[in-house]
């Protein structure tokens, strides 16, 4: 039996053509059998919403709460409904699954949630009270895995599942993300086997020119929406597919499987979201947007790094010329803006953006903060920084005066905020977390810096105290947050206007799809006050009558000849009713 109409099949089984030729017809039978598994038919809802003004995603690990006798799950569920109700909407999780290392990116195990975390009915729990977002690691698994373990002892059909080179091959044109072999070594029933490790020796790159491989994650992506899953990250998606002799890294077929992946989410779950996760240079990074066919969303990889820049360095030169040059998006794509996530700062999506000389100068400010710089190998044998490992708090900190590196951070924050797209908050950022030094002790690994483990309990008491920075912090975040929440300007379709306001302000106009609501979005990127004409900003607001500021909480004085001074690394959120 059929459970999708023709139109969505031929669009399915041409995909399915582009990427294992003539074996599209059987495959295309099997993916019939996979819908009747699931049960998904021609009663699938229709779209109703990607995103709206309320969406705010926060990025969390499972554990990054704990508490004595409850699962990190329930800890993390509970200090959510407890704390955040009304300022995110979305949680991220990152990898729950049983796994072997990098925190949960060398997956043994997708379709288990890892028992010291919780069960699936706490991730469940969590999914009645916020939406949620899950990784789908598709370009590698762990050594740790049954897949892996499978094509060590030689059974099917799994011994098909990895990558087999000749360890002579000149794998020289492959770009690398780490500075260590990119084949690894491994013992296997018929001999000596090298296969292909992009992120690590316990990081396996999956075969995905193997069509079991993609039934396989279809499968679990599947899965993953019955356990109520609603936005996808694909993970390391660039390096999918592999082809010698080329660089490994955005080739047509990677998109054409992005591309599958959002026709079937289309078909089965019109409601769900393709997030890739892209860490290169701009140009490249956008081009998972496709046609308005690949990514509904793509992360804005630049943001970060520009933001820091920009504020350390007291000039928005660099961040206003790029933001200009960001395309036009239609519904239905948009980016999703973060500052800081479980990995480092990534530098390589500021190539063609700043000279070398800039990022180096960044590089240094981050060591001087107790930051660490992680490395990648080039094809010549040198090494170039990859990412900057230092929570976002710190490397905007200032050690000599507390006041003005809460306030140097949290304006990064608003721009993060208003920017167009759905932000994504890192619980680190919202919680004030400093470097955890001790944390990359342990590990011996540089992100660990940014991966701190709260106890609840010793957390509440520090949000508790109002001298404390964290709770500084924090209150001021949420309170942000919520005020954002609603505002119809805010919307991630909404339009977005780059102002032109000289070398030490950053600032854009938001404006709500329907254009009843502009924000005029000001940001003072130094420490020293500046003062800029309204009037100049937005037409209404040369006009007598005042207007709100809704990040602030305050009116603000309106008029032809009115002026608005802006304190060092303040922000300014103006709603102009039109």
């Amino acid at each position: 039996m059929k459970f999708i109409n023709k139109e969505k099949a031929q669009l399915i089984q041409r995909r399915l053509t582009r990427l294992y030729g003539d074996k599209a017809p059987r495959l295309m039978e099997r993916f019939y059998m996979l819908l009747g598994r699931y049960g998904i038919g021609e009663d699938v809802a229709q779209h109703t919403r990607y995103w709206d003004e309320y969406d705010v995603a926060l990025i969390t690990y499972a554990d990054s709460l704990q508490g004595d006798g409850e699962p990190p799950l329930r800890v993390l569920h509970n200090f959510a409904n407890k704390h955040l109700r009304g300022a995110v909407s979305i949680i991220h999780l990152l990898p729950f699954y049983p796994w072997s290392s990098d925190d949960g990116f060398s997956v043994i195990d997708y379709r288990k949630v890892k028992s010291e975390y919780g069960s699936w009915g706490d991730v469940e729990q969590i999914g009645r009270d916020f939406s949620l977002a899950f990784d789908l690691v598709l370009n590698h698994c762990s050594r740790e895995s049954r897949w892996f373990k499978d094509f060590v002892t030689g059974i099917a059909p799994a011994r098909d599942y990895f990558h087999v080179l000749d360890p002579k091959t000149d794998t020289s044109e492959v770009v690398r993300p780490r500075p260590w072999p990119l084949l690894t070594r491994t013992a296997t029933r018929d001999g000596d086997a090298w296969v292909w490790t992009t992120f690590s020796e316990d990081q396996v790159d999956l075969n995905w020119s193997n069509p079991d491989v993609l039934f396989e994650f279809l499968d679990i992506l599947f899965f993953y929406l019955s356990k109520g899953c609603r936005i996808f990250r694909l993970d390391a998606v660039a390096f999918l597919w592999k082809q010698i002799g080329t660089s490994c890294i955005h080739l047509p077929e990677t998109h054409e499987v992005v591309k599958l992946f959002r026709d079937v989410l289309d078909t089965v779950a019109p409601d769900a979201v393709l997030l890739t996760e892209t860490n290169v240079p701009h140009k490249e990074n956008v081009s998972y947007f496709g046609q308005g066919d690949e990514a509904h969303m793509v992360y804005n990889f630049s943001l970060p790094p520009l933001l820091l820049h920009g504020l350390l360095r007291g000039e928005t030169t660099h961040l206003t010329e790029w933001a200009k040059s960001l395309p036009k998006l239609p519904d239905g794509q948009t980016f999703f803006n973060f500052t800081a996530s479980h990995d480092g700062v990534g530098v390589r999506p500021l190539q063609g953006i700043l000279e070398e000389e800039e990022l180096d100068w960044v590089v240094e400010q981050v060591r001087e903060k107790g930051g660490r710089v992680s490395m990648r190998a080039l094809g010549d044998g040198t090494e170039r920084p990859y990412e900057l490992n230092i929570t976002y708090v710190d490397a905007l900190g200032d050690p000599d005066d507390e006041d003005l590196g809460i306030a140097r951070f949290l304006c990064s924050q608003a721009v993060a905020l208003a920017f167009q797209g759905v932000p994504a908050v890192y619980i680190h950022s919202l919680l004030g977390t400093p470097n955890w030094q001790e944390g990359v002790e342990q590990t011996g690994h540089n992100r660990t810096i940014n991966r701190r483990k709260w106890q609840v309990g010793e957390l509440t008491d520090v949000l508790a105290d109002p001298e404390n920075k964290q709770n500084r912090i924090y209150s001021r975040y949420l309170q942000w947050l919520r005020r954002r929440a609603g505002q119809p300007a805010f919307h991630p379709d909404g339009a977005m206007e780059i102002l032109d306001l000289g070398t030490k302000l950053f600032g854009f106009v938001r404006k709500g799809r329907y254009g009843n609501q502009h924000i005029v979005c000001l940001f003072n990127f130094t420490a020293e006050p500046q003062t800029v004409k309204l009037s100049d900003l937005h037409p209404k607001l040369g006009e007598a009558g005042g207007a709100r500021d809704i990040l602030n909480a305050r009116d603000v004085e309106t008029g032809p000849k009115a002026k608005l001074t802006l304190e060092p690394y303040f922000a300014h959120w103006i709603a102009v009713n039109i």
